[in-house]
């Protein structure tokens, strides 16, 4: 998995933010943080749903393709409760919210529709976890 992603960052940097192939017309920010175990700086792609009317705010999903177990970056994110994106070609601090309840079924449901293997992710798990869904909120200097 860390070859396809290190192509995927590779692409996303070398094209302002766009990457092809599955992810071809698709809105991707590379989410960097630190292992909560290893002190490590990662870096893992993923696509976002951005929020209808603040371009502060993104939604990230955690589903690891349908897998049993939540990706290991949504227990980073979740444990320091901040990260930070790169977008096109801007890099951010952002903090992070788990979305719960209607606010979360209603964000994941939106990325269903607009990208149908979330559909297909979120059928793989029913019954064994709930894909979590996550706010990112660019921090903004006081």
């Amino acid at each position: 998995m860390s070859d396809w992603n290190t192509k995927v960052i590779e692409e996303f940097r070398a094209n302002a933010g766009q990457v092809g192939g599955p992810f071809s017309g698709a809105p991707m920010v590379l989410v960097h943080h630190r292992g909560r175990k290893s002190g490590r700086e990662l870096v893992n792609p993923m696509m976002y749903l951005p929020h209808e009317t603040d371009d502060n705010v993104i939604y990230v999903f955690a589903s690891k393709a349908g897998a049993p177990r939540n990706p290991d970056w949504y227990h980073n994110l979740t444990s320091a409760g901040q990260a930070a994106v790169e977008r096109g070609t801007e890099t951010y601090p952002v903090s992070v919210r788990e979305l719960t309840g209607d606010e979360r079924d209603r964000r994941y449901d939106e990325q269903a529709r607009r990208y149908p293997g979330f559909a297909e992710y979120a059928q793989k798990t029913e019954g064994v976890r709930t894909i979590p869904v996550l706010e990112l909120t660019r921090i903004t200097a006081a």
